[in-house]
């Protein structure tokens, strides 16, 4: 099949769309496919406008704009997909939506000016935009009916359905190697700290400074531990905007035994990085999926993460993890972070859940290998090519 990735983000930037559409195009090459990427990312180099072949054999079209001063955005971003679209004679064009990407959308506009069959997938929880982008919808047939419609997770599909007015929004998971991430050691003997690990850009709306209070108030409710070392300690790894503000929250809480930041680290270097760790946690309220806690949870640390929010895709309560009441439960971000912060405590506190939490998260790795995401695309482009007429 020859498939067309439309995405207004994709590598060299980071994050959660570039990463699986990398990641998926790659894997969908490598199983037989002939796969483009239609992106409005620049290249590492620079280069604006320019068509370059991956070692895996995908195929980047840029088309970014001087325009755009570096965002990922096209003023003549619908022309220019048309006019790809005509040129590659794709059999499906898959569109991959954040809460805002203007050129992904002018995938779709694209897509239904040629009459090719299209998919789109939302990234994205669209608290707050459900009842705007529903009333923009309304006007659209192909969102409404043509379109084979998912997203990453059923608590972000919920939304896409309101906000559709749809009842067959599909789940297509971020997907993994499974083998890059199982664990090679038996889980790390305890030596008295929960050991906590997150790995996020520290932007807002991950949560990077509340995720540090939510620590520290466990810090001050669990008191010195054995030799007065700390009985929590998080590891934060990432890079971003609120770095400055986070590392001064730090110096501000005389949190220096308490919180370590790392910076950005490669992701070849994470497994062995989460060997030394207990727990992954999730703090962010609108995380649709979180590639970041999957990656954790196949490394064999059961994940903490808001009940209702994507983690909650690979992670079952009790089992390899905790969801904590959150937004879905009616709770603000206060009353959030003190169920995150109880959690805490109470893996701080009872040794036994925690060795049943890390064995079964150690011993059982979670779904979403790439043979299973490649079936759920399959079926995605399936009913993309019958259509909802």
């Amino acid at each position: 099949m020859r498939v067309l990735h439309v995405s207004d983000c994709f590598p060299p930037r980071t994050g959660g769309i570039e990463t699986q559409v990398h990641d998926l195009a790659v894997a969908q090459a490598r199983a037989g496919h002939a796969v483009h990427v239609a992106t409005a990312t620049a290249g590492a180099d620079g280069a604006l406008r320019a068509t370059r072949v991956l070692d895996s054999g995908v195929r980047v079209h840029r088309m970014a704009s001087a325009l755009a001063l570096g965002l990922p955005v096209n003023p003549r971003g619908t022309w220019l997909l048309r006019d790809a679209v005509e040129r590659l004679r794709p059999d499906v064009v898959h569109v991959h939506a954040g809460v805002v990407s203007p050129f992904a959308l002018d995938g779709v506009t694209a897509a239904h000016l040629t009459g090719v069959p299209l998919a789109i997938t939302w990234h994205c929880m669209l608290d707050g935009v459900v009842a705007g982008f529903g009333a923009l919808a309304r006007r659209s047939g192909t969102l409404r009916s043509r379109a084979a419609v998912s997203a990453v997770s059923s608590a972000a599909g919920e939304r896409v359905a309101r906000m559709l007015g749809r009842e067959d929004v599909s789940v297509l998971p971020n997907g993994l190697t499974l083998d890059d991430w199982l664990p090679q050691e038996p889980p790390r003997a305890s030596d008295g700290t929960l050991r906590l690990v997150a790995t996020q850009r520290l932007a807002p709306r991950k949560r990077p400074a509340p995720l540090v209070e939510v620590v520290a108030a466990a810090h001050r409710r669990l008191g010195p531990g054995t030799g007065g070392a700390p009985r929590v300690h998080l590891t934060l790894i990432g890079a971003g905007p609120e770095e400055r503000r986070v590392r001064a929250l730090v110096e501000r809480l005389g949190l220096h035994d308490v919180v370590t930041l790392t910076g950005g680290l490669p992701r070849e270097e994470l497994r062995t990085r989460y060997a030394a760790e207990d727990v992954f946690v999730a703090p962010a309220r609108l995380e649709a999926f979180g590639i970041a806690g999957l990656e954790a949870r196949a490394a064999g640390l059961p994940v903490v993460a808001g009940r209702g929010t994507g983690p909650g895709e690979y992670v079952s309560d009790g089992v390899d993890g905790l969801l904590t009441a959150d937004r879905s439960d009616g709770l603000d971000d206060a009353a959030a972070d003190a169920a995150l912060t109880h959690a805490v405590v109470r893996l701080a506190e009872d040794g036994a859940l925690l060795r049943r939490l890390r064995e079964h998260a150690h011993a059982t790795p979670p779904p979403f290998d790439w043979a299973d995401v490649l079936s759920a695309c399959d079926e995605l482009y399936a009913r993309a090519l019958s259509g909802r007429d």
